[in-house]
């Protein structure tokens, strides 16, 4: 009768983090409340119409005060900031084995495919105890990928990639909801995390359901489908730049008017805008003749591709590529 609990399980190892910083917060207000409260209604009282006390001279100036009721607030603020900025780059810096799991947020689902090849819609299966990088983008509007028991939000952007990650300390089913309005059923854009044990979660992952081989299998079927093997390829006779290595390396480009080059990192962001957009960023000594895809090619099968091109070799590593 009684079970009413105030906070969401914990289930991740952010989730003591923001719930520590919380309730510090929360602690600072309660207590100021209290302390203003009390005094007001100390002073309301004491100072009441007809009491006797000594009214003549009332202080109209205290530098002291003023020193405290600044510098309290400055330090308690400032402590508030360091330490709540420590904990947001640790929720968007994720260590370098962390497994990515690619999401697509689309009216009114969410999309979610493992590198291995296992599809999911309004379902993700994790592993306890392995840390799991979310890379996210939306075929549509703004959604916003919220895991209350693992404390972790993330806007999910149209022509953007956004990412963040999380560490499940505990099998279990976890809510998945849209925590940004995305239209008429948005209310029914959620779904569910399955936090299992990992020779379970290998079991699942391999268990035979999926036919259509890895994601660098997938993308290289898509890359000849699309016809970018004839420019790109190993064999092909046309001027275009090869695609081996090329991931995480530094590309000579130039953009709009520009004559001298300048380098960018050939990361998921760069190669995404360069299907779309092949014109905004040409790589240097070469004309701008690639076809826009854009409209083409939906967000699911980019990213595909985008991992098939990986797996071509990278020189990059995990902090190039965010």
């Amino acid at each position: 009768m009684w079970n009413f609990p105030l906070f969401p399980e914990q289930a991740s190892t952010t989730a003591r983090q923001v719930d520590l910083i919380f309730l510090v917060e929360l602690g600072v207000v309660v207590f100021f409340s209290v302390l203003i409260c009390a005094l007001i209604v100390f002073f309301a009282i004491r100072y009441r119409r007809g009491a006797k006390v000594n009214r003549d001279n009332p202080p109209i100036h205290s530098t002291a005060v003023e020193i405290i009721w600044v510098g309290i607030p400055l330090v308690i603020t400032l402590g508030i900031f360091v330490v709540g900025t420590a904990i947001f780059f640790d929720i968007y810096a994720p260590p370098g084995d962390a497994s990515r799991i690619y999401v697509v947020g689309k009216q009114w689902m969410w999309k979610l495919k493992h590198p291995e090849g296992k599809r999911e819609i309004n379902e993700l299966h994790v592993p306890v105890g392995r840390p799991v990088e979310l890379w996210m983008t939306s075929e549509d509007v703004i959604h916003s990928f919220y895991v209350p028991a693992f404390r972790i939000k993330q806007d999910v952007l149209p022509g953007r990639y956004t990412s963040i990650w999380f560490k499940p300390t505990k099998p279990g089913k976890y809510h998945l909801f849209c925590a940004e309005y995305c239209g008429t059923n948005h209310s029914r854009m959620g779904g569910w995390i399955y936090v299992m044990d990992p020779a379970e979660y290998e079991k699942w992952l391999t268990d035979g359901t999926q036919t259509d081989g890895t994601m660098a299998m997938q993308g290289k079927d898509l890359f000849v489908k699309h016809h970018c093997a004839g420019c790109h390829g190993v064999e092909s006779t046309v001027k275009a730049p090869k695609l081996e290595g090329v991931y995480g390396s530094r590309v000579p480009i130039t953009e709009g008017n520009e004559i001298q080059p300048h380098f960018v990192v050939a990361d998921d962001r760069y190669i995404r805008s360069s299907i779309l957009l092949p014109k905004s960023q040409v790589v240097a000594g070469y004309a701008p003749v690639m076809p826009s895809y854009q409209g083409q090619i939906g967000e699911d099968d980019l990213l595909t591709i985008i991992e098939y091109i990986k797996s071509l070799g990278s020189k990059g590593t995990r902090e190039t590529r965010r």
